[in-house]
């Protein structure tokens, strides 16, 4: 197996990666909290660990990945007080809170489809696993790591003396960062909670020994991930911003309950940023996908297709803070579209068996180093486009690798299994015609969007049906405008 090396937030440095069992990985990401339509910090998170489970699997691993949605909900601060994120929104909305979490977790769904992510092994619900979660509590409460009052049930934090060791603060430390008034009937400030009792507005709640009620933001991750992959299992990844106090409190109340190991190996993927500023939607400057894919939000002068937005985040470590602007977005356009034509031409060239063969094991060796050292995409990326410019060469004075098949083959197996970008199988294979075709119609999308966005409907009718008379269809969809040619 490839001597892969992972940077372990919870041991701060990289260390070789070694599964749990051999020949298998488990790995649990935490997943969205269906409330609202994902963004690109959503994307930055769920595309950076769709390579790392794709490059587990190159590498001959049999991976399990279960990444859960959060549709009971978590309070709206992240703390112990406050209103449900969900049934926030069900007000806003008029809906029913479940109805909020069906509705988040298909266009969830949608635009990762769109970016080409991978869909998880499982994907466990937390309102499909509150037995599981009450049984974790009840387990806290028996090995004197938790207490009930009133119907509410805290973990308590001075029970275990390694609370602490992923994010590296002290409790005095935790009580000082209480962002809210802290619940009084805590024992402790920096408690959290496992079970909170539901008043009667309350829609989502549930029977329990403590009455009814539901379960806090933290247990459902304990719950579900060591159901699905073991009490210890090998990678625990999700966003910077959850290092605490989520993965935090998942480690104390797992380790506490099963007195073993939880997660070996800790990853945590950084922000995406707006001028320097976090994106978010408190702030007004968060962008949904699926604006970035119709090109509707007023900060965006275009669409942009998924494709682009999966290669502008790769162009970038998953540890590394990602700063959005449509420049960034323009460069990435041009560095995509250079690299599906060197694609073309390398998957089209037939053997000149005259021709010296290529040095395959240089390619996969170069690719692979960089992707062992922490699955370092932006760098591998560098390697296709270097070695890509070498090849295209040969391929235009005619010296195509005798071996080229063998290039070929290794080609779409780190482009397309491993990164996850490959150029439309539906153009004509690279040629200038169909490239010139593709270039005039990307225009002529872009000045239909550019009108409907200045609510100039008859200019863009009239582009779509100039087009429709000439036989080219304009289709409008998830992942933007496509066009197609009457046969």
């Amino acid at each position: 197996m490839n001597k892969i090396h992972i940077y372990n937030t919870l041991t701060r440095q990289k260390e070789l990666f070694k599964p749990v069992k051999e020949g298998f990985a488990g790995v649990y990401v935490c997943g969205p909290t269906v409330y609202g339509d994902a963004h690109l910090g959503h994307a930055k998170s769920y595309v950076s660990f769709d390579v790392v489970i794709r490059y587990l699997r190159y590498t001959g691993l049999r991976v399990r990945y279960v990444q859960n949605i959060t549709d009971v909900g978590h309070l709206t601060d992240d703390a112990d007080q406050g209103e449900d994120k969900l049934a926030k929104q069900a007000r806003i909305e008029q809906l029913e809170p479940m109805e909020i979490a069906e509705k988040y977790t298909n266009s969830y769904f949608r635009d990762m489809d769109a970016l080409n992510v991978e869909r998880p092994d499982i994907t466990p619900r937390a309102s499909g696993h509150i037995p599981e979660q009450i049984a974790l509590v009840e387990q806290l409460i028996k090995e004197g790591n938790a207490y009930e009052v009133n119907g509410n049930v805290y973990f308590d934090v001075s029970s275990d003396p390694e609370y602490g060791k992923l994010s590296g603060r002290t409790i005095d430390e935790s009580i000082s960062g209480t962002r809210v008034d802290t619940a009084s009937d805590k024992k402790n400030p920096e408690d959290f909670a496992l079970w909170k009792k539901a008043g009667e507005e309350h829609l989502m709640k549930w029977a329990s020994p403590w009455g009814e009620g539901y379960p806090g933001w933290h247990v459902e991750c304990s719950a579900m991930s060591t159901k699905y992959l073991g009490k210890t299992f090998d990678i625990h990844g999700g966003g910077l911003e959850n290092q605490f106090p989520h993965h935090e409190c998942e480690i104390a109340q797992s380790e506490c309950a099963n007195h073993e190991p939880f997660a070996r190996y800790w990853m945590h993927n950084n922000m995406v940023t707006l001028e320097g500023q976090k994106m978010g939607k408190s702030l007004g400057n968060a962008i949904s996908l699926y604006q970035f894919f119709d090109g509707s939000h007023r900060l965006l002068s275009r669409a942009w297709k998924p494709e682009i937005i999966r290669f502008f985040l790769l162009q970038s470590h998953y540890r590394s803070t990602t700063d959005f602007s449509e420049s960034a977005l323009e460069a990435a356009e041009s560095g995509l579209k250079n690299l599906f034509t060197i694609t073309r031409e390398i998957i089209n060239a037939e053997p000149n068996d005259s021709a010296a063969p290529y040095n395959v094991d240089s390619l996969k060796d170069d690719f692979e180093q960089q992707m062992n050292d922490d699955f370092n995409s932006a760098k591998a990326i560098a390697v296709l486009f270097d070695h890509g410019k070498g090849l295209r060469k040969l391929i235009r004075n005619n010296e195509i690798p005798s071996n080229i098949d063998a290039v070929q083959e290794l080609w779409k197996s780190l482009m397309h299994n491993v990164i996850g970008l490959w150029p439309d199988a539906g153009q004509d294979q690279g040629s200038e015609k169909a490239e010139a075709l593709d270039g005039a119609m990307e225009l002529l999308i872009e000045l239909r969007a550019d009108a409907r966005k200045n609510k100039n409907f008859d200019q863009a009718d009239q582009i779509r049906d100039r087009l429709k008379e000439v036989g080219i269809t304009l289709e409008d969809g998830a992942d933007g405008t496509t066009y197609s040619l009457k046969n």
